[in-house]
């Protein structure tokens, strides 16, 4: 995955956390995916979200255009995956380091994307992740939104 600044410089998100967390100790850190449909594509979006005590936000995220997924569940999932493939791999350079996941998905049976949060949940809390989830603080799966449209 190439992440890039909202200014568009391309940064890798190891270098890029361990520089705010030597200069912030105190920061809290969510990664999250969205994605959308985009004519027969679909647009992924992940994101890591630096979030500064009483200071706001800053993040970092990486757009990658994926060929057609027929069906919303596989689609849902592989945000799930992209997550946590990131997230895995930014807690082996940083142990000890505390992430949050926030996932684009909703606590209420209204919506499809119901049928993912126990299971995806469930992965991301078995590893120690604390998992945020619709209607409940999203920041990495926001910024995610933004750029997926």
């Amino acid at each position: 995955m190439i992440f890039q600044t909202i200014g568009g410089k391309k940064v890798s998100p190891t270098i890029h956390t361990r520089n705010i967390v030597k200069d912030e100790p105190h920061v809290e850190i969510h990664i999250g995916t969205d994605s959308q449909r985009q004519g027969l594509d679909i647009i992924y979006v992940t994101a890591i979200a630096y979030r500064y005590p009483f200071r706001g936000v800053h993040y970092i995220y990486c757009k990658e255009t994926f060929p057609p997924i027929k069906d919303d569940w596989s689609r849902l999932w592989l945000e799930t995956e992209r997550t946590m493939q990131l997230a895995e791999q930014l807690s082996k350079e940083f142990p000890g380091l505390k992430f949050e996941i926030d996932m684009d998905y909703n606590e209420d049976e209204f919506y499809m994307s119901n049928k993912l949060v126990s299971a995806a949940k469930g992965w991301a809390s078995s590893h120690g992740y604390k998992v945020n989830i619709k209607p409940h603080k999203q920041i990495a799966t926001r910024a995610a939104d933004h750029h997926c449209k």
